[in-house]
Parts: C-alpha cells; sequence; structure tokens
C-alpha cells in the first residue's frame, strides 16, 4: 500500500510538471525571433534546447496571487523602474518575500528580454546568479518573479554619500570576486555559455551579507561551444560600460563582458561613476586612472570612504581594471586569469595606454541633433543602437 502511495504521488507530481512545461513551452512559441538567424543559440535553437530540457524547476503564478502579494502593484511595493518595466517587492502567501518584475505593455523588446530570462536563469545556479524563482503569462501580462534581496541594487550605496561608508574596503572585495566568480560561471563552468552584455553597477544586487548576485539576464546571449566571437547587426546595452570593439563595430565576445568588469571595478574601487569626472577635465573615470596609474600614483583613485590597511590588494585591483579595459580584446584578460590575479595567484602584466584616455580642452557639450538621435546618455537602463 505505501508503495502504491509513492507510485500514486509520482505519476501526480510528473503530471503537474509536463504541464507547467505545456505551459512553459508555448509561451516560448509566442516569441519571435530577435535577431537574423546565425551561429547564436537564439530563436528556434534557444526553444528547442530548453524543450530537451525535462528537468525544468520553474513554478508558474496566477495573475491574481501576483497582485495580492503586490498590494495591486501599489507605489509603496514599488522597488525600481527599469526600461522594460517595473519592480515591486512581494509577500507569498506562505510568507516568502520575492521579487516581482512586471513586463511594461508599451516595451516591444522587453518581450525577448523575457524569454531571455526565463531560458537562462531557469537553466543557470550559482550563488552570484539572482535566482528566478518562477514567472506568469495569464493574458497580456508577462512576469518574472526573482528571489527578494534586502540590500537591493551596488549602486544604491556606492554612488551615496552617506551609505557608501558602509562599503569598506573587505565588503568590496568581496563583492569584486563575487562579480569575477559569477562571470566566470556564465563564460566557462556553466552547461551554457553565456555573455552576459550589461555588465554594470545597477545590475548587481546585493542580498543580506553584502554578497553580490549578477541580475538582468535579457540581453544575454549563448554561445556555442567553440565560438569566440560574433558580429551582430544591432547594439544594444548601457554607454560607458560597452567595449570599444561592441559600441563602434558591434562584435562582442566573452572579452566585452571582461571590459564591462573592468569598468565595474574601478567604480567600486573609487566609488565613482565612470562618467563623474568628466568635469574636471577626463573623458571619464578610465582616463582618470590611468594618469594616476603612470603616475605612480594609483591609490589616489580609491575612494575616501577606504582606509589604507591593504594598500597592495587595493593596488592589485586597480592594475587588473586597467588591464580588463584594454583597447583590444586580446590584450584583456579572460575571466580565468582574472580570477587568479585578484587573488594573487598569477603574475600581472604591465597595461598597456588606452587610446582615448586625455583630453587638453573641455569639448563643446553642443551635441548635432543627427548625433542626439544615436546615442543616448541618460541613466536610465538600456542603449539601442541600430546599424546603417
Amino acid at each position: 500500500m505505501l508503495f502504491a502511495v509513492f507510485v500514486f504521488g509520482l505519476c501526480k507530481w510528473r503530471a503537474k510538471k509536463r504541464g507547467n512545461f505545456r505551459k512553459f513551452s508555448r509561451l516560448l512559441d509566442s516569441v519571435d525571433k530577435p535577431e537574423k538567424p546565425g551561429k547564436l543559440l537564439q530563436g528556434n535553437a534557444w526553444k528547442e534546447q530548453l524543450k530537451q530540457d525535462d528537468a525544468l524547476e520553474l513554478t508558474l503564478f496566477s495573475f491574481n496571487n501576483i497582485l495580492l502579494a503586490t498590494d495591486k502593484f501599489s507605489t509603496t511595493s514599488k522597488l525600481g523602474q527599469g526600461g522594460f518595466g517595473s519592480v515591486y517587492k512581494a509577500k507569498m502567501d506562505d510568507g516568502k518575500e520575492v521579487a516581482v518584475k512586471r513586463l511594461s505593455s508599451s516595451s516591444a523588446q522587453g518581450v525577448q528580454e523575457f524569454k531571455n530570462e526565463i531560458v537562462l536563469i531557469s537553466k543557470l545556479q550559482h550563488r552570484d546568479l539572482v535566482k528566478l524563482m518562477g514567472c506568469c503569462t495569464e493574458g497580456d501580462e508577462k512576469i518574472l518573479v526573482y528571489e527578494y534581496l534586502p540590500n537591493k541594487s551596488l549602486d544604491t550605496f556606492l554612488f551615496d554619500s552617506r551609505k557608501k561608508a558602509e562599503l569598506d574596503w573587505g565588503k568590496r572585495f568581496q563583492i569584486i570576486e563575487g562579480i569575477a566568480r559569477g562571470l566566470l560561471y556564465l563564460h566557462r563552468d556553466s552547461c551554457l555559455r553565456v555573455i552576459h552584455r550589461d555588465l554594470k553597477v545597477s545590475n548587481i544586487l546585493l542580498d543580506e551579507k553584502m554578497n553580490p548576485k549578477i541580475s538582468d539576464f535579457g540581453l544575454a546571449q549563448m554561445f556555442e561551444g567553440t565560438q569566440v566571437l560574433v558580429n551582430t547587426h544591432k547594439i544594444v546595452g548601457t554607454l560607458g560600460y560597452m567595449s570599444p570593439e561592441y559600441a563602434m563595430g558591434g562584435i562582442f565576445s566573452e572579452r566585452s563582458d571582461v571590459y564591462s568588469f573592468g569598468v565595474l571595478l574601478l567604480e567600486i574601487i573609487s566609488g565613482r561613476k565612470n562618467t563623474a569626472l568628466y568635469d574636471q577635465g577626463y573623458l571619464n573615470l578610465l582616463s582618470y586612472a590611468w594618469q594616476l596609474w603612470s603616475e605612480g600614483k594609483a591609490l589616489d583613485l580609491k575612494d575616501e570612504a577606504i582606509d589604507v590597511s591593504f594598500p597592495l590588494e587595493v593596488t592589485r585591483c586597480i592594475h587588473v581594471g586597467l588591464l580588463c579595459v584594454q583597447d583590444h580584446d586580446m590584450n584583456r584578460p579572460n575571466m580565468t586569469n582574472v580570477v587568479m590575479m585578484l587573488s594573487g595567484e598569477s603574475d600581472l602584466p604591465q597595461p598597456r595606454q588606452p587610446i582615448f584616455t586625455f583630453q587638453t580642452e573641455m569639448p563643446n557639450r553642443t551635441i548635432p541633433s543627427q548625433q542626439e538621435s544615436i546615442w543616448s546618455v541618460n541613466t536610465v537602463t538600456n542603449t539601442m543602437v541600430k546599424g546603417r
């Protein structure tokens, strides 16, 4: 009798799982291809690979439960606003707190981001990546449910004059190492090879112990096993974090993420945005960091909120950051080498001077109207540039 009850329960669980999987497959079938077919695993290739995975663990939430948990998406529950929708704090029936990301009905690109998030995060499991709990696809609603991280995103601390004092060097180095481990997992150690393409401070979330978790995989792409780089006809991401070869030529690879990590690393050390030094005669934070490095004053880059108990560790991180933002992708280390460099297990080569580092006079701030239609320098989320 006990055996019969066990078999019945197992069959019922598998039937429910297959039902969820069929619903999820219909969701994927409703999403169009984002780009022209190529070597990337995208469109139907993504869909077929996911459908072959019989171990999909994803909860499908009802819209009524989401409404109740977010108090009908009240402003008091709202955590933030992005280019593809809003994020709300929610408390589910079992008392568990989650973060709910609701796709904006006016966001056309967000449909593809929604698909990317589900396809990628549901198959990737790592302590330094945000965890996807489930989704809701009733009617026109497209909602993602994540684990709730109480300390929100890294930028809420790093660029706040009062909160940044909570980030001593120990916590900052912990965050740097966690991001590096997460990227290494995406590039080399996961079942998929993933290029994030939008790594930035606001996409690093912090848990209650200030451990980092990489989030927002809406723009990510999967690579085939032996593929090194890809040339895309559509450039998406955030200006200031894009590598030169991607921003100018649409070519991206693992080294594109390495460049973004380098920018992020220098921002964490300095407590400044990459664009914060423009009014002081520098093109960006990278040019300021290079000048200090070339003058032997690298430690002057560090945030005043950081003590000097670990000067060699801080200097090593600045060194790694400059190596990561080299102009040519082949001059940048891969994430395997970055992790070893950060831990002191590898010797560091000397960085080369980036091409665009100094400016002798303040440029004219007036931007031609044609240029304004191409580039966006706002602080929202993503900038899209369509090739001509």
